[in-house]
């Protein structure tokens, strides 16, 4: 009937998480919660990686000129397969982890862990990333190679980068919960 509206208040566009993250802190299991949130953020950086390393793989697969010296060092022909120490091959995965990651990261410090972490803190998640790219780029070589040799080169990139997606989960949260992205001081924390 008109006129006889409830007098609540409409919520706001996000309540529901920030209700959910207040009853997680109430009963004491912030941390979970967090890192279940991280795990949900972690599978959508996956999927976005997931769809970009199988674009750019199958597109970029004919690029073969060869990687400079100090990363062919790293990415040895040995360890990634014959033929794919080269741009259009490595490449791929860098980009595709750093895209991902990167979305990742400005979700995780406005929804997962609310931040107000300093722009410099980007800057150094960016430096800690790269190298973990390197080591995952590195892994994912590896496991391309190996399920290529046994007839898997379609499912390759994508089993790869799932793997890889892993050991970066198990080591960002740690370092974005307890040092890069630290929660917003409120009033009651001062």
């Amino acid at each position: 009937m008109k006129g006889m509206k409830e007098d609540t208040p409409k919520k706001k566009k996000g309540d529901f998480l920030t209700n959910l993250d207040s009853k997680a802190e109430k009963k004491g299991i912030k941390t979970l919660w967090q890192a279940i949130k991280f795990l949900f953020v972690s599978i959508g950086v996956t999927l976005i990686q997931l769809g970009l390393v199988n674009l750019l793989y199958f597109m970029m697969k004919g690029w073969t000129e060869p990687l400079p010296s100090f990363l062919s060092v790293i990415f040895t022909e040995e360890t990634i397969g014959v033929g794919h120490s080269n741009w259009g091959y490595i490449l791929p995965f860098f980009l595709s982890n750093l895209i991902a990651n990167t979305i990742g990261y400005f979700v995780n410090k406005s929804k997962t862990f609310r931040s107000d972490a300093p722009w410099w803190h980007y800057v150094a998640y960016i430096i800690i990333l790269l190298l973990l790219i390197f080591f995952s780029t590195w892994l994912q070589g590896l496991i391309v190679n190996g399920l290529t040799s046994v007839g898997l080169e379609g499912a390759a990139p994508t089993i790869a980068a799932m793997a890889a997606g892993t050991v970066q989960m198990v080591a960002l949260f740690p370092l974005q919960k307890f040092v890069l992205l630290k929660e917003k001081k409120t009033e009651t924390q001062e």
